[in-house]
């Protein structure tokens, strides 16, 4: 479901691991020939790759702060930069903890965490010792890091503690623990930024999906100066105040198609143009003394980083990488150092450090399990195609090494999350375990998907399940004209919103694909829409907006219409779903619902629960469990 952070937009985690599996050359009807010296690796030789997140420098930079899931589940670890060892230091079995940040004055820890994936992260510190503390205690209460103060002795978090509905701002000192309200909610105004002093505070107030306005509200008096121009409608969003709170950050997309980066000065409001391309800018911060700032642009579902010297105004000359893009940096606090996180669509990402004065590059970690040899894995390539009303489709795909017009092989449309999310270049474990294996994946990203701009993004706005849906079928059209690509077996694969778009091609338009996938899919809007988690309150108008007010006669009807439970009559070809128990987005009912409508029009549906799940797969013994099944699903049926 579309909603205004990426990070609880779809935390869904697909990676894999494995043994290592050679195939026979021999052809059967309807299956491939493997070449011999090519090799097959097993889900679990694909969930031996590592997933590595966070990256914080110590106070003394000389370690790193990340998670790891090497032991099954994320946990903490210490990379000292010296000599790239790697300790873990917790060690739980049960929830995922991720990394925020090191505490300046101690070097103590501060991690989140929630419980089975309910989505009510705390906030945590880990003391040296190893023991922890959960910081915002308390039944059924959401909290998020906001960032630290001037001087590094407190720092903010935003926690829906008083009312579920709303998250208030708090102020907590690291020398007592003890927090002091900065900023309390009331209405639709939600905190999404805050100066170093905490005398300003950036609200958002959602509009639509693709509207926000945006205000900053000063403390000292409670007055409100919108950042927004109310002539101008768009999407707005934070980027953050400079050190001393004079200048403000943001990107919007008001005069063109695409987000464009720009300072708003607090006192005058006069506003300046910092940074513009073809593409949306994805992100932006400053370094620790304004030294540099670091602006993230999604160019064609691939990141791409530049670096400003502030003084200057000129692009920063960035390492030369020979294997990989940059996906991310972080700039340390004494600006001689950065951390890179560097990946390609044939391996998972990896830190590496770079010296800003000597210019050099060092590897920290090799995520990649060495029993895979990342040459039998694909590389990632945009493609295009025009979809029924002649509407240029962009799309990630994957066609597998061995596929040729005398060797066709099956193929997938796979469905982002969303709606308004976007298939990207870079690893996907369950996608390269799937070509490994002999299917091609085409990552359609349909109308509605966000990073082309504007008009594109709007373009699935009360016709979900129709034209964005249109746009798949003519994705799996497009995988029909390659002559490697069997045109009789070909499938639809999604997760969350995409796995509301694999029921509603296997329950709309049943014909067209062979099988479905739908990892924990909307399959019921009315319910759906009607109930929202109550931290998704004050986006509700804005996402009725989009998607249809499930009270009204008229949108009921249309999400009646589009909705799959409601038409599980019509499915033909197998089905197979997967859901998590705690799923606060999608609830276990929907998927309930759906195998129960399926069982009883006699089509072949299997079923995957995890009790210790939420809306995505953490566990690696889930992952290898869920995932491996669904290779098998498709073995069988496709």
């Amino acid at each position: 479901m579309k909603i205004p952070h990426s990070s609880i937009l779809f935390k869904i985690v697909l990676f894999s691991i494995g043994i290592l599996i050679f195939a026979s050359c021999a052809k059967k009807p309807g299956s491939e020939i493997i070449p011999a010296d090519v090799p097959r690796y097993s889900i679990e030789q694909f969930y031996e790759n590592l997933s590595l997140t966070g990256g914080a420098f110590s106070p003394n930079e000389t370690k790193l702060l990340v998670s790891s899931n090497e032991s099954g589940i994320y946990n903490l670890y210490e990379i000292d930069l010296a000599d790239s060892s790697m300790e873990q230091l917790t060690f739980s079995n049960t929830e995922p903890l991720f990394a925020i940040d090191y505490v300046l004055s101690t070097g103590e820890i501060l991690y989140s965490a929630d419980h089975g994936g309910d989505e009510n992260d705390h906030i945590f510190l880990r003391y040296k010792s190893g023991k922890w503390k959960d910081l915002t205690p308390g039944e059924n209460i959401k909290t998020a890091f906001a960032g630290w103060s001037e001087d590094k002795q407190s720092f903010f978090y935003r926690s829906n503690k008083r009312d579920p509905k709303y998250f208030d701002l708090f102020e907590m000192e690291t020398e007592t623990w003890k927090s002091s309200l900065i900023y309390q909610q009331d209405d639709e105004l939600a905190v999404v930024g805050v100066s170093k002093d905490g005398s300003k505070v950036v609200l958002s107030h959602p509009i639509t999906t693709s509207e926000y306005k945006l205000y900053i509200r000063k403390a000292s008096n409670g007055d409100l100066v919108e950042v927004s121009e109310s002539d101008k409608p768009g999407a707005y969003y934070s980027f953050g105040f400079n050190n001393d709170g004079s200048s403000f950050f943001y990107s919007t997309d008001v005069g063109g198609e695409f987000q464009a980066l720009y300072r708003f000065d607090v006192a005058s409001g006069e506003r300046e143009k910092v940074y513009e391309t073809d593409w949306d800018i994805r992100s932006s911060y400053l370094s620790e003394n304004e030294k540099f700032r670091v602006i993230s642009v999604n160019e064609d579902g691939k990141n791409v980083l530049t670096i400003l010297d502030n003084s200057t105004g000129q692009e920063v000359e960035m390492p030369e990488v020979s294997d990989g893009d940059v996906l991310s940096v972080l700039i340390s606090n004494s600006e001689t150092k950065m951390r890179l996180r560097i990946g390609t669509s044939r391996s998972p990402s990896d830190f590496y450090i770079y010296e800003f004065a000597n210019k050099d590059l060092k590897r920290l970690t090799k995520s990649l399990n060495p029993e895979i040899d990342p040459n039998y894995l694909v590389t990632a390539e945009v493609v295009r195609f025009p979809s029924f009303d002649g509407l240029e489709i962009p799309a990630i795909y994957y066609k597998p090494l061995y596929a040729s017009s005398e060797n066709r092989v099956p193929a997938l449309v796979w469905v982002h999350g969303g709606p308004g999310g976007q298939t990207r270049m870079g690893f996907n474990q369950l996608i390269q375990y799937l070509v490994n294996h002999g299917y091609a994946v085409l990552g359609v990203n349909n109308r509605g998907s966000s990073g082309y701009g504007k008009s594109f993004y709007k373009m699935d706005d009360r016709n979900h399940g129709e034209k964005d849906l249109m746009d798949c079928i003519y994705g799996k059209k497009y995988l029909q004209g390659l002559d490697y690509i069997d045109p009789d077996r070909i499938g639809i694969i999604g997760g969350s919103y995409g796995g509301f778009m694999t029921m509603a091609a296997m329950t709309l338009q049943p014909d067209e694909f062979k099988v479905g996938v739908n990892i924990f899919g909307v399959t019921n809007w009315v319910r759906t829409l009607k109930a929202i988690p109550p931290h998704w309150e004050i986006f509700k108008d804005a996402l009725y907006a989009e998607m249809g007010d499930p009270n009204s006669e008229e949108d009921s009807e249309r999400l009646h219409r589009i909705s799959p439970v409601f038409h599980g009559d019509k499915i033909k070809g197998p089905v197979m779903v997967l859901q998590g128990t705690n799923d606060i987005r999608v609830l276990q009912v929907e998927s309930d619902d759906l195998v129960e409508a399926i069982r009883a029009n006699d089509v072949p549906v299997e079923y995957v629960i995890f009790p210790d799940e939420g809306h995505g797969f953490l566990k690696k013994e889930n992952q290898i469990n869920g995932y491996g099944q669904i290779k098998a699903f498709l073995d069988k049926y496709l």
